[in-house]
């Protein structure tokens, strides 16, 4: 897989670029946003990994001329802005998922795997986790054999985590992406849906594991 890392900060760059370049990524690193544009438009990569505060031109302005030319490479936002209105312009802009420095770069390593499959998973809409099978198109879900019900949200909740399959989901990515600045998004409805979610998984494979004061993450029960 061929990435892009966006990032001005030298030493970050560096050891993002080498725990990458040992997973067996390869990788393409600028420090420069209008370098970092003309090959995120120009180039080809299988992703971009793109920092927010470049000199010349910002992530956002990369962002958003990558989808007004109709891009579709998955972009992995850093940053260290963690203001929600910061996310919600990312993920409006088409950011497809974002990460707040300081991070632990397994995680980042995570985040890209879980990013790369849902972008090449676009064409295959079912997921199959343990015993699970989602239809993402039917936006239906089977244990087995047995069809599960899910309401829409609780759908959409399952949806995210399963995409993401063991990596940690941030709360607030959540609240987003089911609520966007709707009032009744609050943590407290997030937490009512990830209950309904649990309940239905009860029997299954899955579990949904909290992990305190950051999200949720989907996965294998431990044997």
């Amino acid at each position: 897989m061929r990435i892009l890392l966006i990032e001005d900060t030298i030493d970050i760059a560096f050891a993002i670029a080498s725990k990458l370049e040992k997973e067996g990524y390869h990788v393409t690193t600028v420090y420069d946003g209008a370098e970092g544009e003309e090959l995120a438009v120009n180039g080809s990569f299988d992703l971009i990994v793109l920092d927010i505060n470049l000199p010349r031109r910002d992530g956002f302005e990369i962002l958003r001329s990558m989808r007004e030319q109709s891009l579709s490479s998955p972009v992995l936002v850093i940053t260290a802005r963690n203001q929600i209105t910061d996310k919600i312009d990312l993920l409006e802009l088409g950011a497809d998922d974002y990460l707040v420095k300081p991070f632990d770069l397994r995680e980042l390593v995570a985040r890209i795997r879980a990013v790369a499959r849902r972008h090449m998973g676009v064409a295959q809409p079912l997921i199959r986790l343990g015993d699970l099978t989602i239809n993402l198109s039917q936006r239906s879900v089977m244990h087995g054999e047995e069809p599960l019900d899910f309401g829409k949200r609780e759908f959409d909740v399952l949806e995210m985590l399963a995409t993401r399959f063991n990596v940690t989901v941030p709360k607030d990515m959540l609240v987003l992406k089911l609520f966007g600045h709707e009032d009744t998004g609050t943590p407290n409805a997030i937490e009512l849906l990830i209950s309904r979610v649990r309940k239905k998984l009860e029997n299954s494979s899955l579990e949904i594991v909290t992990q305190r004061s950051v999200g949720y993450l989907l996965r294998l029960k431990a044997s």
